[in-house]
């Protein structure tokens, strides 16, 4: 349409058909066009610009149209004379906007998915007032893995389905529920009593989900492990705030019950992942080694074997402890080659000893094996290869088995001990009686030696019901024809009272903390004189 603006007044000189077919000539909301778009075409006409674009939008929800307006000087006199332009935008950005929707829906459940969650929060905390207070919940459904695997996929989108209609059922009106991924489902919910509020919502879904669910002529019954992140401040990052749900709710697969996001639990798992990252590191490298732990034949006195045990120490010169790096190393996997890495130094060593000793220096060497290097590892051919390479018969080796990996894999790690039981190797099962041993596995499998944890030993003298205990595990390995290797022993009183028990081996600070691989081939010199 051409208008004409003179003394500030904006008529319509001049509209072309596909103006009259969009019907932008009848009112529009009540108005006319150009009560709608008078202002800006009149500041316009007042500027010396030659063009301007800007949107026009109106009419309801479902009918809303979506125009582009674009206003171009004609000619500036007296009667200024302006083009004005209309382009209908509402298709495409309906496309746009279903698209958008598409993207922002989980289209199993019709809920939020994990982005649109997240928009949702932010748009939630950039409106909100000074003050508001909020909480973040994460649900993770436990063991839904074992109804796709049983039931099939089928009457796992039922199962999904169920839960999110139920979950929904039991919030209130203005709490947000999503489908952040897979099993996992997101809450966010206003809060005016902080953890009542949130300890009254996760108690709701616990009832709703404790009713059992109908799927395929089984009833399923699903518990679900429950994260927590409080907010207070509006400019919260809303992912930071997912992922701090998300922490916790991992800690509550460990606990058992909710958890609430704590700081420095998320600053421990920050220095642990850094610690992953120096560990592979410091393997690559070869900056590990291994102390020899003396291990002593109670009757006699004599050294019968080192327990090889890693250390680290960083470039910086920081010290490790075992018990920090270890459990990082099997949650990242980085034991296997930690373990492979064992190995063979064992081996070498053991091999460096006989050699400067000049003939077999009389002593074994035990090294651990951790329940997941045993499930990803081929250890067998591993510890052929190094024996086959520095020319030593298995006979001079322990490897020490913790319960743990028996109860993994039982009928694997079996096969795996009975191979290595065929390469001449003695098996030790390591900290008896801290697990969950199956009394009919130790009579099966090629178990040699016991050893019993230092938490039963240590202080043993002064303790009644930790006696009873160690007399009752030296009792079994001998109905079992096992040897028996006590740690944690810190005075000859205790190794005497072991040895008038029937403990065949000992271990400790009573005879020596673990030692340099030149402090241990030394106590060996001891041994010609």
């Amino acid at each position: 349409m051409v208008i004409r603006a003179k003394a500030g007044r904006i008529t319509i000189d001049a509209t072309n058909v596909p103006f009259k077919q969009a019907a932008l000539g009848c009112p529009i909301d009540g108005a006319s066009l150009l009560d709608l778009i008078g202002a800006r075409i009149a500041a316009f006409v007042e500027s010396d610009r030659l063009e301007e674009s800007f949107p026009l939008h109106f009419g309801d929800r479902v009918e809303r149209r979506h125009l582009r307006v674009t206003v171009a000087r004609v000619a500036r006199n007296a009667e200024s004379r302006c083009l004005v332009t209309f382009v209908d935008q509402t298709a495409e950005l309906r496309t746009e906007d279903n698209l958008r929707r598409a993207m922002l829906t989980d289209s199993l459940t019709g809920l939020p998915n994990r982005a649109g969650f997240s928009d949702l929060v932010e748009h939630l905390l950039e409106e909100a007032p000074s003050g508001f207070r909020y909480a973040v919940i994460m649900l993770d459904l436990d063991r839904f893995s074992r109804v796709n695997a049983c039931l099939g996929s089928m009457s796992g989108d039922e199962l999904l389905i169920t839960v999110a209609r139920r979950l929904k059922g039991v919030l209130r009106a203005h709490d947000v529920l999503a489908r952040s991924g897979g099993d996992e489902f997101a809450i966010f919910l206003t809060v005016e009593d902080g953890s009542k509020d949130v300890a009254h919502v996760t108690k709701r879904v616990a009832s709703a989900l404790s009713t059992p669910f109908r799927l395929s002529g089984y009833e399923i019954r699903v518990a679900c492990s429950v994260g927590v992140a409080f907010g207070a401040a509006r400019l919260d990052d809303p992912e930071e705030l997912i992922r701090h749900a998300q922490f916790a709710m991992k800690r509550s697969k460990g606990s058992g019950h909710a958890e609430a996001y704590q700081p420095q639990a998320f600053d421990i798992a920050r220095e642990q992942f850094g610690m992953e990252t120096a560990l592979r590191r410091a393997i690559d490298r070869g900056q590990l080694r291994l102390n020899y732990q003396p291990i002593y034949d109670l009757s006699s006195g004599r050294l019968v074997s080192f327990e090889a045990l890693a250390r680290w120490r960083d470039e910086a010169g920081m010290e490790y402890l075992p018990s920090d790096f270890i459990p990082v190393a099997e949650e990242s996997g980085l034991i296997v080659p930690l373990g492979r890495w064992a190995i063979e130094e064992a081996v070498r060593r053991l091999a460096e000893w006989d050699a400067r000793f000049g003939g077999d220096c009389g002593v074994k060497i035990a090294v651990n094996l951790s329940a997941i290097q045993l499930q990803r590892d081929s250890i067998t051919p591993l510890l052929q290869s190094a024996l086959t390479t520095h020319g030593l018969p298995g006979s001079r080796f322990t490897l020490e088995l913790t319960e743990s990996a028996l109860v993994t894999d039982p009928d694997r790690i079996a096969g795996i001990m009975h191979g290595l039981k065929g390469l001449g190797t003695t098996i030790a099962m390591d900290d008896f009686g801290t697990g969950y041993s199956n009394l009919a596995y130790l009579q099966k499998l090629p178990i040699d030696i016991l050893k019993i944890d230092r938490s039963f030993v240590t202080g043993m003298l002064a303790d009644r019901d930790k006696v009873a205990i160690v007399r009752a595990i030296l009792s079994l390995a001998q109905a079992l024809g096992m040897q028996t290797t006590a740690e944690g022993v810190e005075t000859s009183d205790l190794a005497q009272t072991l040895a008038a028990l029937g403990c065949t081996y000992a271990q400790g600070f009573v005879y020596a903390r673990p030692l340099e691989a030149e402090d241990a081939y030394a106590l060996l010199e001891t041994r010609r004189h």
